[in-house]
């Protein structure tokens, strides 16, 4: 297996199209990667679902997709890891010249301080769409509609297996409800 080389990324020891990710560099194909994952986190935590990991079981198709791909980047991920990563010491080692390099750099006369976005602004930037919002809930209460109607039927009957189906009806149902209640939360967020 490669070993990591100055000017290399440090999660592959590739130096195809290497540039600063998250502080360390990184080649496009792990930028890529991690990119898919990040969006993945972003929409699950945005509905407030469960994270990322063990089971691909999910709400609806869309959710599933997110799991799915986030699933996928990993593994290509852990495929092409070195065997030993580099020590995070001489990763900043390595890229100090750069940064010397950068700061003193002259700076242009006409060059002005950027201005932060104000909190309004951001909040239209990554704001929940209403209409998504309002198709997922939906989605949710015709599956608590379902989720009812088989715990109605399996009111009354007896026996382990219909105790254990009990069981799982009832993880379902406070599942949806857990979801809708975060999806509220996020509707009130956008208000």
């Amino acid at each position: 297996m490669a070993r990591w080389t100055p000017g290399g990324c440090v999660w592959c020891g590739s130096t195809d199209s290497v540039e600063t990710f998250r502080n360390e560099p990184r080649c496009g194909l792990c930028r890529e990667k991690e990119a898919v994952i990040d969006e993945a986190k972003h929409f699950i935590g945005m509905y407030g679902l469960r994270p990322l990991g063990g089971t691909l079981a999910s709400e609806d198709d869309e959710e599933r997709e997110f799991r799915v791909n986030a699933r996928d980047a990993r593994e290509v991920l852990n495929r092409i890891r070195l065997e030993k990563l580099p020590d995070p010491a001489a990763v900043r080692k390595a890229l100090r010249p750069r940064a010397a390099a950068a700061v003193n750099a002259p700076a242009s006369p006409s060059s002005t301080p950027a201005k932060a976005p104000t909190k309004k602004s951001q909040a239209g930037v990554t704001g929940i769409d209403a209409i998504e919002l309002q198709s997922r809930v939906e989605k949710l209460l015709g599956q608590l509609t379902a989720v009812d109607e088989q715990i109605s039927a399996l009111d009354g009957v007896q026996g382990l297996p219909a105790r254990a189906r009990m069981k799982d009806l009832e993880r379902q149902r406070t599942t949806v409800l857990t979801t809708l209640a975060a999806l509220e939360k996020a509707r009130r967020r956008t208000n």
